[in-house]
């Protein structure tokens, strides 16, 4: 008589392939988690953009006047049919910047081509060579008049966040060219304007006629932002 074989089921073994939760790196205590590695949306025109570039540790200032020069003149030549930037402000270790582009890919391949543009003045001006940002560029979208009031005035007054006793407008940003202000413009910008015009209708009029209107020089993002 012949024998019948019974299949008998075993345990999968774990394996180390697939999505599950809680793999990954762990953070480490302390550090901006990075920004996530998935594909970017394509861009919406009529929403203004705000860009942040992060330095890897222990490059130096970028607010040095020798790299500040080169990182302004950088941005000011980023600026294209594809891309413009209309806003930016340079601290200590990273770069915040408005932009504005045209629909689809426009504004990251034009992102891209700024980050390269940026780092290879940044390792000019420090005589130096390798990578000069900690991680990818983190963008968000302005959707709003008062997100976009918001946001300039993060960008604009973010030495606030960062210095203690400031006053008046960042020499190390757009602000010197902004005409945003709620006081009189009683300063000269020496040289010529780095930054594009706005053609959105939320960057150039929606964030002052329904966001809450022009920015103060008193006021700042909050410190825990």
């Amino acid at each position: 008589m012949a024998r019948r074989w019974k299949q008998v089921e075993l345990p999968m073994p774990p394996t180390w392939g697939g999505a599950r939760r809680g793999a990954g790196r762990p953070p480490i205590a302390g550090r901006r988690p990075p920004v996530a590695h998935r594909r970017r949306s394509p861009h919406v025109s009529r929403f203004p953009v705000h860009v942040t570039l992060r330095a890897i540790a222990g490059l130096g200032t970028l607010r040095a006047s020798h790299v500040f020069e080169g990182i302004r003149e950088a941005l000011r030549a980023a600026t294209s049919d594809r891309l413009r930037v209309i806003h930016f402000s340079v601290q200590d270790d990273h770069i915040h910047i408005i932009a504005e582009a045209s629909e689809g890919d426009a504004m990251s391949l034009g992102l891209r081509g700024l980050v390269v543009r940026v780092a290879r003045a940044v390792n000019k001006a420090l005589r130096r060579k390798g990578p000069v940002w900690g991680d990818r560029y983190h963008a968000h979208d302005l959707r709003s008049p008062s997100e976009t009031r918001t946001a300039l005035l993060y960008v604009l007054q973010n030495w606030k966040k960062h210095i203690r006793g400031t006053r008046g407008i960042d020499e190390r940003s757009s602000g010197l060219w902004f005409d945003g202000w709620a006081s009189k413009r009683e300063w000269q910008a020496l040289s010529p304007c780095p930054v594009a015009a706005p053609r959105t209708w939320l960057a150039a009029r929606g964030w002052r006629d329904k966001g809450g209107g022009p920015l103060r020089l008193d006021e700042g993002p909050a410190r825990g932002g």
